[in-house]
């Protein structure tokens, strides 16, 4: 087999027959045939249309992912970009329809590898039915980029979109799982460390998981713990709507390995990135109710509540300590792990 059907070559990125190549043999045999609009993926023209919904708004984010190691426990970085952009459109309350995906390269990234890293991105798409829809790839020289990096961009249609901000004095805030288990996850993969236990990152669409709380009502606002962790999302909720995030320290769903591994390094579980969690502000009527359909999906059995909202100290986060102190939890000042998202 030759060097270009084996690993990628800077002509892979320079638009000509390699390049359709390319295109043909590891991204249109895994996204073809799902449209959003009449012009999909398949047409390979320089963009493609997504019908509008009938009522409604529409929600646009993008993003980038440059994670290392590309593959790590529980999951790789095709699916971690897949999931990332779909879980920043589930947040704001919208169904994804449609993905981008640009791909940025090193000459000499191994076929293979891409392949398995598509692979995961397309069985995101499958598990919350969106449509890779069109995108874009570019070739760096040896040591220009570290391997590989991802580019997205996502479409999705919210009945009413949910902000971030729109916090009340007495609302309840949940959070949908364990946290901080995919920044843990990655230093494990990084340093080599040897635990009794599996951990895992956490890195999944969580659209089914929100859509069940939509459903109940009563969602004031979202967010999801990923760069900066649950300290840097509170923070962001509490400084956008001015009012107080009061925090039960002793009731956080933090896994035993993660404060473990959290002590040994010296990073708090909660300035680290979750990526298939998110953080809920609900009104206090409906609380228990939007807990329960939570837990009824495979993806919130651990959700619970963890705090309330006041105006004691407004713009900030206030934890209490298992020794029942309290203390300001302060938006951390940069990313204590680098590269995980």
């Amino acid at each position: 087999m030759s060097r270009e059907e084996q690993h990628v070559l800077s002509v892979h990125g320079a638009g000509g027959e390699l390049a359709g190549q390319l295109l043909a043999r590891h991204v249109l045999t895994r996204f073809a045939g799902h449209r959003a609009g009449r012009i999909g993926l398949e047409a390979l023209d320089d963009g493609a249309t997504v019908a509008l919904p009938p009522t409604g708004e529409i929600v646009l984010t993008t993003d980038s992912h440059v994670v290392k190691p590309i593959v790590f426990p529980g999951g790789d970085i095709g699916r971690l970009a897949a999931a990332g952009t779909i879980n920043d459109l589930a947040v704001m309350g919208a169904r994804p329809l449609a993905l981008t995906l640009s791909l940025i390269l090193e000459e000499g990234f191994p076929f293979a590898t891409l392949d398995k890293l598509l692979d995961s991105f397309a069985t995101v798409l499958e598990e919350v039915g969106a449509a890779l829809i069109t995108g874009d790839t570019k070739v760096m020289g040896p040591g220009e980029i570290d391997g590989i990096a991802i580019n997205t961009a996502g479409i999705g249609v919210a009945a009413h979109a949910v902000s971030d901000a729109d916090l009340r004095p007495g609302d309840r805030i949940l959070a949908t799982g364990t946290l901080g288990d995919h920044g843990m996850a990655l230093i494990v993969a990084r340093e080599g460390f040897r635990l009794e236990s599996d951990l895992r990152s956490d890195v999944a669409p969580i659209w089914g998981l929100v859509e069940r709380a939509l459903a109940v009502g009563g969602i004031r606002a979202m967010k999801d713990p990923t760069r900066g962790g649950a300290a840097a999302a509170l923070n962001e909720m509490a400084r956008k709507s001015r009012k107080t995030i009061e925090i039960d320290g002793p009731s956080l769903p933090i896994r035993p390995e993660v404060r473990s591994l959290s002590e040994i390094v010296g990073i708090s579980p909660l300035e680290v990135a979750s990526e298939g969690r998110a953080l809920l502000v609900v009104d206090p009527a409906a609380a228990a109710e939007v807990l329960g359909a939570l837990r009824s999906h495979p993806l919130g059995e651990d959700a619970c509540e963890i705090g309330r909202v006041s105006t004691s100290h407004p713009s900030k986060v206030i934890i209490a300590t298992e020794v029942g102190g309290r203390r300001f939890l302060e938006m951390p000042l940069g990313d204590p792990v680098p590269r995980i998202c």
